[in-house]
């Protein structure tokens, strides 16, 4: 097994479902474009040819893993019977009333929806003929391609590979963003989040200014608007900057009001 698929082997990610594919050749040739962005997990609904099919692994250039996984279904009912969430690829307008995505924006969503603990699949149909519209109708939500309009043309590799590139970018881009978070939460620069002594601080310190500055107009009201303020700041979950950052603005707002407003002598 290579050192890419030791590493990827880990990950949760979309199984793709390929509908009446024709020839081993382009199966072959969807492994290869699954396995270049990590997706390792393909479904076979009725191959033309049979499977398993010698003319697959010399165009899948290695990717000998996905095919040698690949799992065989009568029906595309079948095979989407144990997921449950469904994309289905088409660039044909149909009478079937469905939220429609780019691979960009549904990307989001699989991963949401991995998540959450669901079991996602995507799928694509025949070369030729594309997917039927009862097997669209199985899906939650279609997939389409903003392309040349004069010149839709795609096969199932460039298809499959447009999809998995954008599902890895966004979740390249989000573990790299949680990496990041993760790192300045423990190098202790300020992004900590704030201690119950901190948040206190910066209670008294709003309270006190807002008694000065005549907030509370009305004292039987006060402990109401007190516990409303400190709820508002409390689901915030501020970091230690950012309560030193509220504390210096309420300092600075003091400041100029003081200054607006000098003590009579």
């Amino acid at each position: 097994m290579s050192t890419l698929v030791q590493s990827e082997s880990t990950r949760i990610t979309p199984v793709i479902i390929l509908v009446r594919p024709q020839m081993g050749e382009n199966i072959g040739t969807a492994a290869r474009a699954m396995l270049n962005c990590g997706l390792t997990e393909m479904r076979l609904v009725a191959p033309r040819d049979g499977w398993p099919n010698e003319r697959a692994f010399p165009t899948a250039s290695g990717a000998d893993c996905v095919l040698e996984r690949a799992s065989v279904f009568e029906n595309a009912t079948d095979a989407v019977s144990d997921l449950h969430r469904v994309f289905a690829t088409t660039a044909r307008t149909r009478d079937i009333a469905k939220p429609v995505l780019t691979p960009r924006d549904a990307a989001p969503q699989m991963m949401n929806a991995i998540g959450d603990g669901q079991k996602v699949g995507i799928l694509f149909g025949a070369e030729r003929s594309g997917l039927d519209n009862d097997e669209v109708a199985l899906a939650d939500t279609i997939l389409t391609f903003p392309l040349n309009p004069d010149f839709m043309s795609l096969n199932l590799a460039q298809a499959i590979l447009l999809v998995a590139y954008e599902w890895r970018m966004f979740t390249e881009e989000a573990a790299e963003i949680a990496a990041a978070n993760s790192a300045a939460m423990r190098s202790g620069r300020g992004q900590e989040l704030a201690t119950k002594e901190d948040l206190e601080g910066l209670f008294i310190h709003l309270e006190e200014d807002l008694e000065e500055a005549g907030f509370f107009v009305v004292e039987e009201k006060r402990g109401r608007m007190v516990r409303n303020i400190r709820a508002a700041f409390q689901r915030a979950r501020m970091t230690d900057q950012e309560v030193r950052t509220w504390r210096g603005i309420i300092k600075a707002l003091s400041g100029i009001r003081r200054r607006k407003n000098p003590p009579q002598l």
